[in-house]
């Protein structure tokens, strides 16, 4: 179904009638490294290797960047013709990737980025994913999972670039009437040919099927098909369910955007991806886009467990990826706001977390968090437009969609307000008459009950079901109360439970048993 839709989306005829003519470049000298870098580039996709490859792309061409093109273009398109004596028969999908890396370095480091150099790089992609889906046996590529991750995630962040441009347009604007043309041609980023090309590339790889297999513990090979066995693919459609998740979100889908992720369990995502994709990015973003969706449907336990899950795991790992990945600086940030949301979540939903993670968000956020806790409405918006993922509007002017999304969310904090100031009360009584408690608080004793009432709804929401099950679902989910005080009322007096409940020793060596048990599978498989 996708494939049909994407075909009649991306025609390369209609491209290439559309295409801008290339603007005329100077002739410029290319730095001897330079020249060496691309040859060495194309040789290692020509000859496939991986291990070439992965060194060119990860450490390579960041220090040449930084060295010679810091804030300025790679050379360009025909130069890069000229250095390899490009043929059209063998050097195509070279140039295709070779020209990832341009634009994604233009979008990363360029001050102003061009009208021209944005459609061309639509462009680009629609020749990438018409090379990878456009074909009755796999491609013969192989790139490593680093760089996939990078075009499935920059694909995204293209097309959220574009949409945002687009929305802001005024007639101030120095754009020519044939900029202004493209820009405005319905087939330019658009969404349905972006979310085509995801669920294309899942469907192609028949990577839920694989996950389902997977987490069976069964051969995830027996379902891959022909193009599932092909780690290209395979990767591919597992980072589309990724890009999936955050395009999901950013569309304003919270619900949908978890549901693309329910043949992957995310008690085990960590392991899965470390021994699948071992792309640390991919894992953050997951989690930090899984995590905002809970909070966003009022899930904040699962929210919370979410992020302390993630976070838990950076501590751990920091040590080993900070001289593993040259996106440390993009994770950190990244990282920064999953600590935000959570401090937000607990401000709404309190409860206990691993003591080295409150310790960390303290040190980093002490002020804020002492603000939220005491129900700070400004405060709250502040924290969640530095943390919260934009929503788009494919309305022209003002992004409306994102001020209504912060407009919800203050909604959610205004109605909790009070009861902030209600439950640091309660914490500190087992019986109190409903007049006295109301008379603390200065608030009408009819009206206190309402509130009382409102405690209660707000501290029940859905949670993830506690099972260990390995086929559990991330919507399969039971309502229940997360709140660290919990009362009920009898005639005129409140009645306030104890909710510190002993912790269960069993449940968590079984929990460690079962998670041991798959990490053996996992290193099982890698070893064959």
């Amino acid at each position: 179904m996708y494939q049909d839709h994407l075909e009649d989306d991306f025609d390369d005829e209609e491209f290439d009638e559309d295409l801008p003519e290339s603007p005329v470049f100077a002739p410029t000298k290319v730095p001897d490294q330079i020249r060496d870098f691309i040859l060495m580039l194309h040789k290692a996709l020509l000859d496939r290797n991986v291990y070439d490859i992965q060194n060119l792309y990860e450490n390579t061409f960041n220090k040449l960047t930084e060295t010679y093109y810091k804030h300025t273009p790679w050379p360009d398109e025909e130069q890069v013709k000229q250095m390899i004596n490009y043929s059209k028969e063998v050097d195509t999908i070279f140039l295709i990737l070779y020209k990832d890396l341009y634009f994604r370095h233009v979008y990363a480091r360029c001050q102003n980025i061009t009208t021209d150099q944005r459609l061309k790089s639509f462009f680009n992609y629609c020749e990438l994913f018409n090379y990878i889906l456009r074909t009755e046996e796999p491609v013969p590529l192989e790139l490593p999972n680093q760089w996939l991750w990078d075009i499935i995630d920059e694909f995204i962040y293209q097309f959220q670039s574009f949409t945002f441009f687009k929305a802001k347009l005024t007639p101030n604007q120095n754009l020519s009437q044939e900029d202004l043309d493209n820009i405005n041609k319905p087939s330019i980023w658009n969404v349905h040919a972006v979310l085509n090309v995801l669920y294309s590339l899942v469907e192609k790889s028949n990577i839920n099927e694989q996950l389902k297999e997977f987490n069976n513990g069964r051969n995830p090979d027996e379902v891959a098909g022909e193009f599932g066995r092909h780690i290209f693919y395979k990767m591919l459609g597992y980072f589309s369910l990724i890009g999936l998740l955050r395009l999901h979100s950013i569309l304003g889908d919270h619900y949908l955007a978890i549901k693309v992720l329910e043949n992957i369990d995310l008690n085990r995502q960590q392991l899965q991806s470390m021994a699948i994709s071992r792309v640390l990015a991919c894992q953050v973003t997951t989690f930090y886009y899984v995590g905002f969706a809970y909070m966003m449907m009022r899930r904040y336990s699962d929210a919370i467990r979410t992020y302390s899950n993630i976070l838990v795991y950076l501590q751990r790992t920091k040590p080993i990826y900070n001289y593993r990945t040259f996106q440390i600086e993009l994770i950190e940030k990244q990282t920064e706001q999953i600590y935000k949301l959570l401090a937000i979540c607990l401000a709404l939903h309190p409860q206990r977390i691993d003591e080295s993670i409150l310790t960390q968000m303290n040190e980093k956020m002490h002020d804020s968090f002492v603000k939220l806790q005491a129900g700070d409405v400004k405060e709250f918006e502040n924290v969640f437009r530095q943390a919260c993922p934009k929503i788009i509007s494919f309305l022209p002017g003002a992004n409306k969609s994102y001020k209504h999304q912060i407009t919800i969310f203050l909604e959610e904090v205004e109605q909790q307000h009070k009861l902030l100031e209600i439950r640091s009360f309660l914490k500190f009584y087992t019986t109190m008459p409903i007049a006295k408690l109301a008379e603390f608080l200065e608030i009408d004793p009819k009206e206190f009950q309402r509130y009382l009432l409102c405690f209660k709804h707000k501290m029940q929401n859905f949670a993830a079901t506690k099972t260990l099950d390995a086929n559990a679902k991330p919507l399969e989910n039971e309502f229940q109360s997360g709140s660290d005080v919990d009362f009920y009322i009898d005639k005129d007096m409140i009645h306030i439970a104890d909710t510190k409940v002993a912790p269960r020793y069993g449940d968590y060596f079984l929990r460690q048993i079962y998670r041991f048990d798959e990490l053996y599978r996992i290193v099982s498989n890698i070893n064959v």
